[in-house]
């Protein structure tokens, strides 16, 4: 880990100081703050301004820190909320829910507070429908796996099958999903002995070729919900 450069919380501030003066409050998110910096680790910082009507994100480099501003009028932060609760993926609400206060503490705290409401509500229920329409799309390429003998296919049904088994578990347990390092993040945080097993099913597989690990995983996932299926699946109106 480097230790030539400014602290994360010292570079935050210059650059806050520096470049939004004006701004009504901010904080600093991501990986520095949540203890797991790497040497890769950039400056995630939330930006709230009362002069603007609209949000935008930019990166750039300041203090020796690669930085990724993230600036919000005090009302334009909320439709974010709102969809990252529609996607089930609540990139936003977590930032500030975790966040360390750079300035503005009167704005940003009740701020903080929606965030935490957001993520400890969770996100919406699946309905019926929708649960019966993951299942056959995981039974779908669950089957295709099984089925497949080209290692360059199967590599790439993989890929698949592990977001659709992610997303499956913790929908209908109604926990928040994530995208690449976010996946197991949010496996561990529903259950840690289920995201150690899903982990080494897939390592398993990458390393060995073996896909029975997996399989039985998935067929666990579904089993809560009546198994695999594909007979008399309908989409759409008949």
């Amino acid at each position: 880990m480097r230790t030539d450069r400014l602290s994360p919380m010292k570079a935050a501030q210059l650059f806050v100081d520096a470049f939004f003066p004006q701004c009504s409050g901010a904080l600093l998110a991501g990986s520095t703050v949540r203890g797991g910096e790497t040497e890769k680790s950039d400056l995630d910082i939330v930006i709230f301004d009362q002069n603007r009507c609209s949000s935008y994100r930019e990166s750039l480099i300041a203090y020796e820190w690669p930085i990724e501003v993230f600036v919000h009028s005090l009302e334009s932060y909320r439709a974010f909320f709102k969809s990252d609760v529609e996607r089930a993926r609540p990139s936003l609400p977590r930032m500030v829910s975790e966040g360390k206060i750079i300035s503005g503490w009167d704005v940003v705290m009740p701020i903080k507070a929606e965030a935490d409401h957001v993520l400890n509500r969770g996100p919406e229920k699946w309905s019926d429908d929708t649960i019966q329409m993951k299942r056959y799309f995981l039974t779908d390429t669950l089957e295709d796996f099984i089925g497949s003998d080209n290692r360059s296919e199967t590599l790439c049904i993989t890929y698949t099958l592990a977001d659709q088994i992610s997303e499956f578990v913790l929908r209908t347990n109604r926990r928040w999903v994530g995208s690449s390092k976010w996946v197991i993040r949010s496996l561990k945080e529903y259950d840690p002995e289920f995201a150690t097993r899903y982990s080494d099913a897939f390592d398993h597989f990458y390393t060995y070729g073996s896909k029975d690990r997996i399989v039985q995983l998935a067929d666990e996932v579904l089993k809560t919900y009546g198994g695999r299926f594909f007979d008399g699946f309908v989409l759409g109106e008949k």
